[in-house]
């Protein structure tokens, strides 16, 4: 194993101060009344909250199906109940959508969605959110999943049946301004069926997305090249089957996920310096519309008992396709196809996973306390970015294997849990001979191989010092690559190999955190500082011809966190959270660490406030704000003609639900910014203030309904 640094030998000796100090504690008895205990199997094993050294979050159910209400979009949800996940987009593309100033891993139930060899950024709609039961987070950098996980992992778990029964359900929703061409609407049936030891879940979907205006009364801007939910139609179809033999369990599930834009709207630009942002007009855009096609299938064995132990193999497929729709950007541009300026093109990523995880935990490993994890994951990612109108290769194919082998030890006596692991990767990234657009001078670059082989860990521990308090401190490191196929499509220099290429090398991101906890029968509430440094990381920077190129150099992200609820009562309780994000880079390797991260990479510092009141047995009403914090960042800075300087003018949004039973079914009725404030979002304000078309602004007030029946 490599070298601990002075920081992880820090992390190391804290822990062994807790362990130490933890004898006096041993005797303490869990309280009457204490919160029921948190589970979650990010971690490749189920694992309680409090005996996880770091910041982890769990959106349950009944939390997402009140935020699904206000507005069905996931990287809301996450915006809302993630202290430091970046606002949403309200687009298809979730470009500047982060997590602590990072890339988080996205799972589906253990399957990758994220594309780290040639990120689009459009791996944000990948499931209808009827689907999902909960979202578990683990904040900070990690490897425990594989690749990509540099700002955390974000895994969506899907629903599975609980009790004995057939169970058929129907769920309606609908949304609108109140005028003709913005009504929104999906419907969707589940079919659910358990007797004892077999059990299935189906569930099918279709919606409809037309237009909205913002708080002036304005169409709002669509994104007719990168993507957007204006617009669009959508279906999605998941089938869930299992079966339990004893101690063992075999489960098949499948995901069939379209999101596809209707074509009937065109952008239509703004006016910068007039502080009028981009809308809409009637019209056919040229091309075919953007659209995500996600496929997905994994079949999962368990043994809850073999040799003592619990073992667990997944085998996933992924397959993503998403076009984007057509530009005549200058990248495009080939004077032996037609004239300079009249070409027409779009792109189109293809992605294609096929992989395994498999993993063996055994508790009472030589020793009464001590428990092993031990696995290997494999993969295969093939992917690619072609130009769908003229059939050109712009990213050749990316051929990216992986194996990677782990072992996790965890020692629990008494009030104290120590955890600590190692995982090695050894990947290659094959490419073969390709020639570039003409935009990059037609340059041939020479096929090869990059092959990566690091060993990244993870120490922790947690000390529950007292009743329903806990104290933890934790160092660890996620593995990734930068954008490779960004970086291999803008080879621009002549006589260049893939193999020789210093870009490709990996992203080594090291997470080192405290945070203090409490968990108690009227709430919960954390605090945790972290510190995020990548000696080698990657900046995506915007040149004067609006092309992105990736910079190698380093980024440190350092950041608060705190979030609580509180249940005075019964019938009420309320939430909280705030995030204060730090991140800085360098203009070059080796220079200053002055410049701040812009809104590509960093969300602006927030905080969410909001109550809900049970005011019947079987009804709610939630009431809760988001405020966002004004930026202003790297003034007058540029680094060759990239200019990095940003201002965002902060604003708070108020939204409000409540739901009912009926002898009919379920209710729900949501205002979305009940307040009808008119605002241009984040990433617009800051990352494209002087883009006239795509100075996008946020949805105005909003009105949904949703009924929901089981049967």
């Amino acid at each position: 194993m490599p070298t601990i640094k002075p920081l992880s030998r820090a992390v190391a000796a804290a822990c062994m101060t807790m362990a130490v100090n933890a004898f006096a504690q041993q005797a303490i008895a869990s309280p009457e009344g204490q919160m029921a205990e948190v589970v979650v199997t990010a971690t490749r094993g189920e694992k309680a909250v409090d005996k996880i050294p770091g910041a982890i979050s769990v959106i349950s159910q009944q939390d997402l199906a009140a935020q699904y209400l206000i507005a069905d979009d996931p990287s809301q949800a996450l915006s809302t109940y993630i202290p430091g996940y970046a606002p949403s987009r309200q687009k298809m593309s979730s470009t500047g959508e982060s997590l602590r100033g990072r890339q988080p891993l996205i799972l589906l139930d253990g399957i990758p969605q994220s594309n780290p060899l040639r990120a689009g950024m459009r791996e944000g709609y990948f499931a209808d959110s009827f689907i999902v039961e909960r979202i578990e987070v683990i904040n900070g950098a990690s490897a425990v999943q594989g690749m990509g996980a540099t700002g955390g992992i974000i895994n969506y778990i899907t629903k599975a049946p609980r009790a004995n029964g057939t169970t058929h359900g129907i769920n309606l929703r609908a949304s609108t301004q109140f005028r003709s061409d913005n009504i929104d609407w999906k419907t969707g049936y589940s079919i659910s069926h358990k007797s004892d030891a077999f059990d299935f879940l189906g569930y099918a979907a279709v919606q409809r997305r037309g237009m909205s205006y913002d708080g002036s009364g304005r169409r709002l801007g669509i994104d007719t090249v990168q993507g957007d939910t204006l617009d669009t139609h959508g279906d999605d179809l998941f089938v869930k089957i299992g079966k339990t033999f004893g101690a063992q369990r075999l489960q098949l599930s499948l995901n069939r996920f379209n999101l596809e834009g209707d074509g009937d709207y065109m952008n239509d630009p703004g006016s910068v310096a007039e502080g009028v942002p981009t809308s809409s007009l009637p019209g056919t855009p040229i091309g075919d519309a953007p659209r995500n096609k996600v496929r997905s299938a994994s079949l999962d064995y368990r043994h809850a008992d073999l040799a003592g132990g619990i073992f667990s193999a997944q085998l996933f497929g992924h397959q993503f396709e998403s076009l984007y729709g057509a530009t005549r950007v200058v990248t495009f541009q080939d004077t032996r196809i037609a004239p300079n300026g009249t070409l027409w093109d779009q792109s189109q990523i293809l992605a294609d996973k096929l992989g395994s995880r498999i993993t063996y935990v055994r508790p009472d490993t030589l020793i009464a306390g001590l428990e092993a994890t031990v696995g290997v994951d494999f993969l295969r990612d093939e992917t690619e970015q072609r130009l769908a109108i003229t059939d050109r290769t712009w990213v050749p194919l990316l051929k990216f294997n992986s194996t990677a082998p782990f072992a996790q030890l965890e020692y629990e006596f008494g009030p104290v849990t120590v955890r600590g692991g190692v995982r090695h990767e050894i990947a290659e990234l094959e490419v073969d001979t390709y020639t570039t657009l003409a935009a990059y001078g037609s340059r041939t670059v020479q096929g090869g191989s990059a092959e990566f082989s690091k060993s990244v860990k993870n120490i922790g521990a947690v000390w529950r010092f007292a009743p329903q308090w806990s104290a933890f401190a934790a160092s660890s490191e996620g593995f990734g690559l930068p954008d490779a196929g960004l970086v291999l499509r803008g080879v621009a220099t002549p006589g260049q190999s893939v193999s020789n290429l210093i870009s490709l090398q990996p992203i080594v991101t090291r997470n080192n955190e405290i945070g203090l906890n409490w968990r108690g029968e009227k709430g919960q509430f954390g605090i945790s500082r972290y510190d995020s440094r990548s000696k080698l990381g990657s900046v995506i920077r915007i040149i004067a011809s609006g092309v992105g190129v990736v910079e190698r150099v380093p980024t440190t992200v350092k950041g608060w966190e705190v979030s609580g609820e509180w249940r005075p009562t019964r019938a009420v309780s309320a939430f909280g959270s705030y995030a204060q994000t730090d991140g800085k880079t360098a203009a070059t390797q080796g220079a200053p660490m002055d410049i701040s991260l812009g809104a590509r990479s960093q969300g602006p510092d927030k905080a969410v406030l909001g109550a809900n009141w049970k005011w019947l047995p079987a009804s709610s009403l939630r009431l809760q704000a988001t405020h966002l914090v004004d930026r202003d960042i790297n003034i007058g800075r540029m680094v060759g003609t990239s200019r990095l300087e940003e201002h965002f003018n902060g604003y708070t949004l108020v939204d409000a639900a409540a739901s009912f039973d009926s002898r009919h079914g379920k209710i729900g009725v949501s205002i979305e910014n009940l307040l009808d404030k008119q605002y241009v979002g984040y990433y617009s304000q800051s990352a494209a203030a002087t883009d006239p078309g795509n100075t996008y602004a946020g949805r105005g007030r909003t009105l949904a309904v949703n009924f929901s029946r089981m049967f």
